[in-house]
């Protein structure tokens, strides 16, 4: 950035150049997003305001909602801006806090689907005790843990950028500032910030993981021991929104954050961001409403109320 005190910005070069392809990615964003708004916000008052919907597993959902929101609300604003604006520029202290919201809301958001796995543990493998274990004060210590989690992760990995100087190029070649992509900016040593990004990320990463696959182990034992094709069959059913919603936010956020450097591209950076950062809070309200009846049945409830 030539010198730090004259310049405190970034050049954020958005995904195209292109003023057709600037302005349908400006208006198919924009849908995208408002639409994401809509489906969490309309889960959100569901489960408030629906006594059909008050058990442990929509009391996760709603937060899983909650934080989609924000998720979103974070990165894709910022992107329409820079799709439209002629000076594609971030201030530095903007970009941190973007990089900062963006791991607090991923690394909540993990152990939120963690939580919500244990839920399918406890009442498929212990329907008899699950009110017992699952009792109220239990899922709000869960949920506090997950959001506190989400803070520590995101003030240990961004505090430290404050310290670094960037006194080269200032052009991020994305449409958003992630951790990746401010530390390769820096002329700093920055072997330090990169370690404890991928120590701290590889430890919320595999042990949200390892809690969530071990539930499942339990959960796939159990079903595989019934007896009824049909009685397997719905009782499957009961997870497999959270098995989907779980594969998709996993398998694309983890690789776009965890994998080597030599495996790293500019293109393949921004489908993998626009996957996990964009459509997965659209997929998420779409995944739960589709697959479970209680949430249809409460949507069309309130329909019947309205009109």
């Amino acid at each position: 950035m030539g010198n730090q005190t004259a310049e405190c910005y970034f050049y954020l070069l958005g995904l195209s150049n292109n003023l057709q392809l600037q302005i349908f990615f400006f208006f198919f964003f924009l849908l995208i997003y408002l639409l994401t708004l809509v489906g969490n916000i309309m889960i959100m008052l569901l489960v408030r305001t629906s006594m059909h919907l008050q058990s442990p597993m929509y009391f996760f959902l709603s937060h899983l909602s909650f934080l989609d929101v924000c998720y979103s609300s974070v990165t894709v604003p910022k992107m329409l801006e820079i799709i439209i604006a002629k000076q594609k520029t971030i201030s530095v202290s903007e970009c941190f806090a973007q990089a900062s919201f963006i791991l607090f809301s991923a690394t909540s958001e993990v152990f939120i689907l963690s939580s919500m796995a244990y839920d399918r543990y406890c009442a498929i493998c212990k329907p008899l005790r699950y009110m017992e274990i699952m009792n109220v004060a239990f899922c709000k210590k869960l949920v506090a843990s997950a959001w506190m989690i989400g803070v520590i992760q995101a003030l240990a990995n961004t505090l430290p950028l404050l310290k670094l100087r960037f006194c080269g190029s200032n052009i991020i070649r994305h449409f958003n500032c992630e951790l990746p992509s401010i530390l390769s900016l820096s002329c700093t040593e920055t072997f330090s910030n990169k370690m404890l990004f991928f120590i701290s990320g590889g430890i919320v990463g595999v042990s949200s993981l390892f809690l969530t696959v071990l539930s499942y182990i339990h959960i796939i034992s159990t079903i595989l021991r019934i007896n009824s094709s049909e009685g397997r069959r719905k009782t499957f059913s009961t997870c497999s929104s959270h098995l989907i919603v779980v594969t998709l936010f996993y398998g694309t956020g983890y690789f776009r954050y965890l994998r080597p450097s030599s495996a790293s591209s500019v293109l393949l950076d921004e489908i993998l961001s626009i996957q996990y950062c964009i459509l997965t809070p659209l997929l998420n309200p779409i995944i739960y409403s589709l697959k479970n009846n209680e949430v249809k049945a409460a949507f069309r409830k309130i329909l019947r109320l309205k009109f």
